[in-house]
């Protein structure tokens, strides 16, 4: 697997306070690579990091195969969480001028712009003053002058706050559009339904260490355990007291039923086995749907963030 970006064992300190402490991410290339974690856990850190804002006290990042300098900025595109745009100029003429300040020429710069605001659904709004933009409409003017030079990096720190789902579900598109086109993007964020959605592979950080990394649906897989979904036809007071045996969990489907029957969500205890579970389960119901539940990377989130709080650091 080809890499673009490599943090290797990063620390980072500040007065009484370690950020990071031997983090380690790689981002393969051509991915979108999901950076989570609690408020203050060190991903905007690692992100100031990354774009040479700041240096790592020890660590090292390797950029498209070589350690990162900061000529190589020009390479990467950063949208902060924290925006801001000249409110009493206009659309275009600001989106032109950030577009000049990393090296398009005039003529470029304004085909670009308008293609990309058209695809974003903001053409009519060129020759606006940013003033007159809702927090939506100005966060796609940013989004749009991120991307604009096309650069090989995209980081993107919680992109969906302020929009509504409809431009949240452009915006998710475009993302994933730049991705197929060969651009790799970073992007931190609590919205975990956008981590299904989007993430090929994700990194947790809590309390300034990684506690979690690898491929979406390997994750989903391995902390899949030994949870499953149930459809019957029957009474489930009679299939509760049945099984009851055999499995630690029986709780609501969550899920809209899909095909005929009922369904359940239950955990095989650690002694019996799917043979079992399915055996006393067609004796008690007519079971018609039998299968694994995968988890959510919103429960995986919690999990893993819990146990890792429960952890004691050790005193450096």
């Amino acid at each position: 697997m080809s890499y673009l970006l490599e943090a290797n064992g990063i620390v980072k300190d500040y007065t009484g306070h370690k950020a990071l402490d031997d983090v380690t991410v790689h981002v393969p290339e051509g991915s979108v690579y999901g950076l989570l974690g609690p408020n203050g856990a060190g991903k905007t850190t690692l992100i100031r990091i990354i774009n040479h804002i700041t240096a790592p006290d020890a660590g090292e990042v390797i950029f498209d195969g070589r350690p990162l300098t900061a000529d190589d900025v020009k390479h990467i595109g950063y949208l902060p969480e924290e925006r801001g745009l000249y409110k009493k100029m206009k659309v275009g003429e600001q989106a032109i001028f950030f577009a000049r300040l990393k090296g398009l020429d005039k003529r470029d710069a304004e085909k670009r712009l308008k293609e990309w605001f058209e695809r974003m659904e903001i053409g009519n709004w060129w020759n606006k003053k940013v003033e007159e933009l809702s927090k939506g409409m100005a966060q796609k003017v940013q989004f749009i002058i991120t991307v604009l030079h096309r650069p090989k990096l995209l980081i993107f720190d919680e992109p969906f706050s302020g929009f509504d789902p409809i431009n949240a579900n452009i915006l998710k598109r475009e993302i994933l559009r730049l991705r197929d086109e060969g651009s790799t993007v970073i992007f931190s964020t609590h919205n975990m339904s956008s981590v299904e959605e989007l993430c090929d592979h994700i990194t947790l950080i809590n309390r300034s260490r990684n506690i979690l990394t690898g491929n979406v649906e390997e994750l989903r897989r391995s902390f899949g355990g030994n949870r499953f979904r149930l459809r019957f036809e029957g009474e489930l007071s009679s299939l509760a007291e049945a099984i009851k045996p055999v499995v630690s969990y029986i709780g609501e489907d969550e899920e809209e039923n899909r095909g005929q029957g009922e369904s359940v969500i239950v955990e095989l205890s650690d002694a019996a086995t799917r043979r079992d579970l399915v055996d006393i389960a067609n004796r008690a119901t007519d079971l018609v749907g039998f299968e694994p539940v995968m988890p959510s990377i919103n429960n995986i989130f919690i999990n893993a963030v819990r146990n890792s709080s429960e952890m004691p650091v050790e005193n450096k």
